[in-house]
């Protein structure tokens, strides 16, 4: 047996355990920040990319699992905000608004999903932004129901399981909680993407005629993983309901999903902590710049050309080259 064929089975393993201990770092990491970092300001900063991060996971996850790309995953994470709000105000415990505000809009994508995998490339993205649109369009008009353009404050009770509703409107605490959380979606997936289901949708992502062929069918499986990305959308949407206590049509429109693409994109699709990692620079790239020009859409812009062009794989793409090219040297 030659030197490389020996070290193949070992340099899997190799990573399996390195993506395991940095996500463990990663976690302590942020469970850590809030005691050592003092600024509220800093902190309001984190939790709200944090979120973002969540979002941007979840479409990463589509990406990554089936190739299409979604300019709609904006009406999930807005949904989950609304049926929370709108649950709550017609009488149902905060409990169970929560819960069915992840659940029902996973659903409505399970279904939604059965119709529109059926399609790829451009179709399938316009038709997940004409629906996204279209929910956009009903909160804004139906004025009764959601109160239009002016938005809705969510009147959460003090305590939510248990917990003081105050820990989910405080910096330091919640950005505990969708630190977690996101830590949590990233170990999931990755646990998802290594089973028999990830490596079936990776097999029909590539080849949707040839599994098809073998026998395997091919809409629910596809179905499930939009149905899985928006999930992971709700759930942002969530934190950000509890986080704000407040939703507004903002949270259902098309720039959102745009954003949370080029999120996406900066990080990394095709790994599955790229696009958090890309949530992050993307909202702080979006402040830094949000202080010196009104034009800061500008400098989202010209980042991203530059990442596509120079960093095709995203920033996570040269993270995982340079950490392989230090192993490489090391192992030699």
């Amino acid at each position: 047996m030659t030197p490389i064929a020996a070290t193949m089975p070992a340099r899997p393993r190799a990573r399996r355990l390195g993506f395991l201990v940095v996500l463990l770092a990663f976690a302590v990491a942020g469970c850590a920040l809030p005691f050592v970092v003092k600024s509220q300001l800093f902190l309001t900063l984190m939790t709200q990319a944090a979120i973002n991060a969540v979002l941007a996971t979840g479409v990463g996850f589509l990406v990554r699992q089936s190739g299409n790309v979604s300019f709609g995953h904006a009406a999930f994470f807005g949904l989950s905000a609304y049926a929370t709000a709108l649950l709550i105000k017609f009488g149902l415990p905060a409990e169970a608004a929560i819960v069915l505000a992840v659940l029902l809009p996973t659903l409505f994508a399970l279904a939604l999903g059965v119709v529109i995998v059926r399609v790829t490339g451009v179709a399938f993205s316009m038709l997940t932004l004409a629906v996204a649109q279209a929910f956009h369009e009903l909160v804004l008009k139906w004025r009764e129901l959601a109160n239009g353009d002016d938005g809705m404050a969510i009147a959460f009770p003090s305590r939510v399981f248990g917990i003081d509703m105050a820990t989910f409107q405080q910096p330091a605490s919640m950005f505990l909680i969708s630190w977690m959380t996101l830590v949590a979606i990233i170990l999931g997936l990755w646990l998802l993407q290594r089973s028999h289901f990830g490596t079936l949708t990776l097999a029909i992502r590539e080849n949707e005629e040839r599994a098809r062929y073998i026998g395997y069918r091919t809409v629910v499986p596809r179905a499930i993983v939009y149905a899985v990305s928006a999930a992971i959308a709700s759930v942002a949407g969530l934190l950000f309901a509890l986080y704000n206590g407040f939703v507004s049509p903002g949270t259902l429109h098309w720039s959102l999903s745009g954003e949370a693409l080029i999120m996406a994109i900066i990080g990394g699709p095709r790994l599955v902590w790229g696009p958090a990692l890309g949530g992050v620079i993307f909202f702080f790239i979006k402040n830094a710049a949000g202080d010196f020009t009104d034009h800061w859409p500008a400098v989202i812009g010209i980042t991203l050309i530059l990442v596509t062009v120079l960093l095709p794989r995203g920033v996570g793409g040269i993270i995982v080259w340079a950490t392989d090219r230090l192993t490489g040297r090391r192992e030699r």
